[in-house]
């Protein structure tokens, strides 16, 4: 492959590309492992999950080779229209889609489906680099100012906030995907690293504590221990003043609203999300025959592997089909029992290496736009690796997100395709910039 001045190739990070290869080839054999029966062994079989993986893996192939064809400039150029363009495609989908499982959000073209909803993290992505980037060149323009204290202006943290959280809306209220929707606010946490306070994700943490929690004991208990412990860290921690004493006051407030509402949250969410919740935290007795099936057959599935696993296409689980969804958001369990845990462990090493390669290549980057987008990729991938893997494990509730470039299902792999390759294609640039 020349990588002359010249080439297309030029600047192009060779170990992030080789990784994705690697985790494509791997999870296209998973697949094959999954889904797999004597009577269709040909991997190449087009009727089968595993040839129609082959198609979009193609396809894939040709659109990273296009987006690097493409100038770099176009991305930044065009990030508002590929927005505005998936924000409308997300909401024909509710009127043109095709329904598949109980959602509407599946474009069908053939006998293949195209989920817009996928493609909205590259483009909310994108829009997001841009309006933080261009914000931050107005601001040093004018004040001489860095992009983190910009963030620190409300205004332009809501906008910011509005790029994320629209599609987010759209995508949960309309076509019910609660997974894909939940992703995008993965983005938020580029906002931390681009200046915003940290206290933001303190408290939403402690939010999300207080309400499993709450959850768990009686709402009296949770409110008297929320406000001993406050009291506690004021006590100890904070000086004594008018100022620090509202601000306490404030904090258990808001807290204490957090406790008193858990319920009506709750009881308002939908029997499925409320199974999956109480299949978390162990509330009440789990039926594993019904809503507790998925995730014991995961960890049976993988714990099964031991150390070195079954083998390849040997897994007795994998084979009679006792985990569902095995081949798109169960795939790991395919891996933990047929590779055992050191195939485990070199899968999530491959995925966590991505994640860091791409943090070091969006800090080696000289404009704002492309360390903005950069991050962006990064969360998004170890948002999906946590959720997908925490909830095979029974760590986290089950929200069906796929594993990056691993899982079968071409709206996905052309999804992460695009919003991996764009980067590549920015790091790139970097150096033509330097000529």
């Amino acid at each position: 492959m020349r990588n002359t001045q010249d080439s297309v190739f030029y600047g192009v990070d060779r170990l992030t590309v080789l990784t994705c290869i690697i985790l494509v080839l791997m999870g296209w054999l998973n697949i094959y492992a999954a889904v797999f029966n004597e009577e269709h062994q040909n991997i190449f079989d087009t009727t089968q999950k595993y040839g129609k993986q082959l198609i979009w893996i193609s396809g894939a192939a040709i659109i990273a080779f296009s987006i690097l064809v493409i100038d770099a400039n176009f991305y930044t150029a065009f990030a508002y229209l590929f927005y505005g363009v998936l924000i409308l495609a997300n909401i024909l989908v509710i009127f043109f889609g095709r329904e598949i499982k109980g959602s509407k959000s599946w474009f069908g073209v053939g006998g293949f489906g195209i989920q817009p909803a996928e493609f909205m993290k590259f483009a909310t992505n994108l829009a997001l680099a841009k309006f933080l980037s261009n914000q931050n060149i107005i601001v040093n323009q004018q004040f001489r100012l860095r992009l983190r204290d910009l963030l620190k202006n409300y205004k332009n943290t809501l906008i910011a906030l509005a790029f994320i959280i629209s599609p987010l809306v759209i995508i949960k209220v309309l076509q019910d995907e609660t997974g894909l929707a939940i992703v995008l606010m993965a983005f938020i946490i580029v906002l931390y690293r681009e200046g915003l306070s940290v206290n933001f994700l303190i408290f939403g943490l402690l939010a999300g504590i207080l309400f499993v929690v709450a959850l768990i004991v009686a709402q009296i208990t949770s409110l008297l221990v929320t406000l001993a412990v406050i009291a506690s860290s004021a006590f100890l921690f904070i000086r004594r003043s008018r100022k620090n004493l509202v601000t306490v006051a404030l904090v258990y407030s808001l807290a204490a609203g957090v406790v008193l509402t858990t319920n009506y949250v709750y009881n308002h969410l939908e029997t499925h999300q409320k199974t999956r919740i109480d299949v978390l935290l162990g509330r009440g007795t789990v039926n594993l025959k019904k809503e507790g099936y998925n995730v014991n057959q995961a960890k049976i599935a993988i714990g099964s592997g031991g150390f070195l696993g079954k083998g390849y296409l040997q897994g007795t689980q994998t084979k009679y089909d006792f985990v569902p969804e095995q081949d798109t958001d169960f795939i790991f369990c395919t891996v933990g029992e047929e590779w055992g845990f050191v195939g485990s462990t070199i899968v999530i090493f491959l995925q966590l290496f991505l994640i860091l390669r791409l943090i070091f290549l969006a800090e080696r980057q000289r404009s704002d736009f492309s360390r903005i987008y950069g991050y962006g990729v990064a969360t998004v991938l170890f948002f999906h690796l946590a959720v997908n893997i925490g909830m095979t494990i029974g760590l986290m509730p089950v929200i069906g997100i796929p594993l990056p470039f691993f899982s079968y299902g071409g709206s996905s792999l052309w999804a992460f395709t695009i919003l991996v390759f764009i980067f590549v294609k920015l790091d790139a640039n970097r150096l033509l910039i330097l000529r």
